[in-house]
């Protein structure tokens, strides 16, 4: 039997196993409990709101459906957007609290999406958003902090099968649909690239430009190629259904990784039989991007974060190009009163940021793993951008979630203006009228990630990995290297022959029952070796 996983990732689980209706409308109910005793303490006090989605995982309309009854009988009103990325989900909760608080009613409106992200077909999942405190550019909508995370679930597993958790009949809350989330998300990031200084007219950013994307036959099936048309990409869809007998099931695993990737006839094929300039991975609920070049070869997760943070650096600069689909706009912003431009990632994210970040002399501060550990800092910071290693950019502009469709418009710009950028300047980047990828990566200093599990029967099972990774490299036979023990171990190489140039992070994973090891070196072989120490310092 596969363990319930509860974090400040949400709630996961096997299907019919330890994910069952029961459980996700008794979750769902105690998140709406929370955001009830929330909005009773506001001055008026309102009716909490919750933007609902789902990934469109075969299977989930009855986890769903649980969710719905459970929200609603929580005493919270309910807009369903149905199938709908993660960022969607976002940016339509977003989208609702400006338009309730605009009709001078208060609000507290708060996202569910009905998620297992890109865990297996058996899996599926409850992840929450809370639109508190609100951001940079009216965006707010993003995972929960720790605290009320770990409130969620401590309300989830004190409550019976009946709650605890429900209210009466009289203050139960209604139900409303959106049709038109997909529409609202694409126009909130055309908006972005044109205020933010990249794109005076979105609408042509994508000409010329052909190129693939897989939607794994998920949430983004429909709202990707229609974004990337409305960029003015020719467009080679695959995998988008959403009806008919292949609607919700997986074509590959759905992780965006290299394995999954470069099958025969996969994306990495298709990227070369039609000539596309670019390619793009999602996973199921479209919050994380993985790229492939236009030769079909595997760029990967860990450049999307950099190379997003390269074009958006560059509008702080006010290098967005001239006219077209280049300049024009006020240009990007970041904190107030000319301080440092700050952006924000986690432990378990490639240098890469760090060295484009150095660049335009912005810093770069680093979290535990976790979305919301990250959005916490950004918003705290005043962060012009930040996210995660796994594919995972976040604006601002768009939403303070990881947004696949942000990251493909600012992969497509660096596409057209990597060459104009005072970086690109910098490190010899080619004219751009190919298109290619490849020479645009080749240009960002490059190591080598690796990494390896280790299941485990419960999460902390891993502490004791971690104790022992923690002796071992802060004393003299590990090299006495920085260790931080925020997020399990993660050692930073500020000795030896690695020096500044490799780090380890050891921790046991909030969505699965394993522990990873991940070690980053300049070439394959120096990383594997940092694994293969820490594997025997484990034991």
């Amino acid at each position: 039997m596969s363990m319930l996983m509860l974090s400040v990732s949400g709630c996961r689980g096997v299907v019919g196993e330890t994910l069952t209706p029961e459980v996700a409308a008794r979750f769902a109910g105690a998140f709406g409990s929370v955001l009830r005793e929330r909005a009773a303490g506001a001055k008026p006090a309102v009716v909490p709101t919750v933007v609902l989605a789902r990934d469109g995982r075969r299977g989930g309309e009855t986890i769903h459906a649980a969710a719905t009854a459970g929200l609603l009988g929580s005493g919270c009103d309910v807009v369903d957007v149905g199938i709908a990325m993660t960022p969607t989900a976002a940016v339509m909760t977003d989208a609702v609290a400006r338009e309730r608080s605009g009709r001078g009613a208060g609000a507290m409106v708060a996202g569910m999406v009905i998620t297992a992200s890109h865990n297996p077909q058996q899996w599926n999942g409850l992840k929450c958003l809370l639109r508190e405190p609100v951001g940079l550019h009216g965006a707010g909508a993003c995972a929960p902090p720790a605290a009320l995370a770990n409130e969620i679930i401590a309300r989830f597993k004190g409550g019976s099968a009946s709650g605890g958790l429900s209210v009466t009949w009289e203050r139960l809350g209604v139900l409303s649909r959106d049709a038109e989330a997909r529409e609202t998300h694409i126009e909130r990031v055309m908006q972005a690239l044109e205020a933010s200084g990249l794109c005076a007219m979105p609408s042509k950013l994508g000409e010329g430009l052909k190129v693939a994307v897989d939607c794994v036959n998920a949430s983004s099936s429909a709202t990707a190629p229609m974004f990337l048309r409305s960029l003015g990409c020719e467009v080679v869809a695959l995998n988008t259904e959403l009806e008919g007998e292949r609607a919700g099931l997986f074509p590959h695993a759905p992780e965006p990784t290299l394995e999954n990737l470069s099958g025969a006839g996969g994306l990495c094929d298709s990227v070369r039989a039609q000539g596309c300039q670019v390619g793009f991975a999602l996973d199921p609920d479209a919050d994380r991007l993985a790229l492939i070049d236009e030769q079909g070869r595997y760029v990967g997760e860990e450049y999307t974060l950099a190379l997003s943070a390269w074009a958006i650096l560059a509008a702080a600069r006010g290098a967005g190009g001239a006219g077209g689909a280049g300049g024009g706009g006020s240009g990007e912003r970041g904190p107030a009163g000319g301080e440092q431009i700050v952006m924000v990632t986690n432990l378990s994210t490639s240098r890469m940021l760090n060295d484009v970040a150095a660049t335009f002399g912005t810093r770069v501060l680093r979290t535990p793993v976790g979305e919301a550990n990250v959005v916490e800092v950004m918003k705290r910071e005043g962060a012009i951008a930040g996210g995660e290693g796994n594919g995972g950019t976040i604006w601002p502009r768009s939403c303070y979630v990881r947004d696949s469709l942000g990251a493909m418009a600012l992969t497509l710009w660096l596409l057209r203006h990597a060459h104009e950028t005072e970086l690109g300047k910098g490190l010899g980047v080619p004219s751009a009228r190919g298109h290619a990828l490849s020479r645009v990566a080749a240009c960002v200093p490059a190591y080598s990630i690796e990494k390896r599990k280790v299941d485990l029967a419960r999460k902390e099972d891993a502490a004791e990995a971690v104790a022992k990774i923690a002796a071992f490299y802060r004393g003299a036979e590990g090299g006495k290297q920085e260790v931080d023990l925020r997020d399990g171990a993660w050692v930073n190489f500020t000795s030896g022959q690695l020096a500044n140039r490799a780090w380890l992070h050891v921790r046991a994973s909030n969505t699965e029952p394993i522990m990873r090891l991940i070690a980053e070196a300049p070439s394959v072989a120096e990383a594997r070796a940092v694994l293969d120490e820490a594997g025997r310092v484990i034991g």
